[in-house]
């Protein structure tokens, strides 16, 4: 299948498939080896046909049940046509900094922010994998920011930075020229911070943290130990010990809350840390690549609509 592709303000190159090839696309990419029923699993299925069968409807004879390609997967009791979710993951997996819920919008010509908004998280939700623990190897960099408003609502006193404020605290562990992940914590403490190296990082690995006491100690739980870079020094960097990796990671990440979601709360903040990290885990590969494999990853994961709360997204 030939994609045909049109040049956007941001730059990507963006399939604009009919929504037959769309179906079939996917169906190729959730189903290599032919219709698979998502209710019982077998293969003994056919495509039903007539003039008042919807498009790409099959019927399993085990159980049957009749299903199509969307069953079970993200894009379940979705209302969207196909090729528009093809084009909304290609803009997600292609933006570096990511897309907001209004470009997604205006780009794939949805009826509301409420459905782009829900549509991004859909994805999001598909980019999510589950760190195998321990996969974390080599020389591993740990850090920690804080995600919040850049500045004060008027009246609300002087501005904070780091420890201390109201901001949403979040941990990153990078592996160097790996794998990073990322993720939402309740507290900056011990407890955290250690617990999650010892979760995702292998015993065999160095860990390469700035001097925060609350990491002390963690180098007895691995072989290459921990080696420290001293921020309240002037010091970023030793013998190859940094978190200038990390830091570089947290960029990313800042900048796509400031520049393009402008504001994003502590309740889906997670949702926004995967995608990230999918799109670092997959900096290697390219935008068709990396839309590929998102969309591989879309069985088995439902998000049900809720009203978000107070306005926040």
């Amino acid at each position: 299948m030939k994609e045909k592709k049109i040049w956007t303000a941001k730059g990507q190159d963006v399939p604009e498939m009919p929504e037959d090839e769309a179906r079939k696309h996917i169906e190729k990419l959730l189903w290599p080896d032919g219709p698979i029923c998502p209710h019982c699993q077998s293969k003994d299925v056919y495509k039903m046909e007539g003039d008042t069968i919807r498009a790409g409807l099959y019927r399993c004879r085990e159980c049957e049940q009749p299903f199509t390609v969307t069953v079970g997967t993200i894009f379940e009791d979705s209302h969207i046509p196909l090729a528009k979710w093809v084009k909304a993951f290609h803009l997600m997996c292609s933006s570096k900094k990511g897309i907001s819920a209004a470009q997604l919008q205006r780009n794939l010509g949805l009826g509301s922010y409420r459905t782009a908004w829900h549509m991004a998280h859909r994805i999001r939700l598909a980019m999510k994998c589950e760190p195998l623990a321990g996969g974390l190897k080599g020389v591993v960099q740990v850090d920690e920011c804080y995600i919040g408003p850049r500045r004060p609502r008027p009246g609300t006193g002087p501005h904070k930075r780091g420890r201390g404020t109201k901001k949403a605290p979040v941990i990153v562990l990078v592996e160097r020229g790996g794998d990073a992940r990322c993720h939402p914590v309740d507290a900056v403490n011990a407890k955290n911070l250690k617990g999650a190296i010892k979760e995702l990082v292998h015993k065999s690995a160095t860990i390469h943290t700035d001097e925060f006491s609350s990491y002390i100690g963690i180098g007895k739980y691995f072989a290459g130990g921990h080696k420290v870079v001293n921020h309240c020094e002037g010091e970023y960097s030793h013998d190859g010990v940094n978190t200038n990796t990390a830091e570089s990671y947290f960029s990313l990440l800042k900048r796509g809350v400031h520049g393009i979601f402008h504001h994003v709360s502590k309740k889906h903040l997670h949702r926004y840390c995967d995608e990230f990290e999918f799109r670092w885990n997959g900096r290697e590969l390219n935008d068709v690549e990396r839309r590929t494999l998102a969309l591989q990853q879309a069985p088995g994961k439902r998000l049900m609509y809720r009203q978000p709360e107070n306005g926040q997204v």
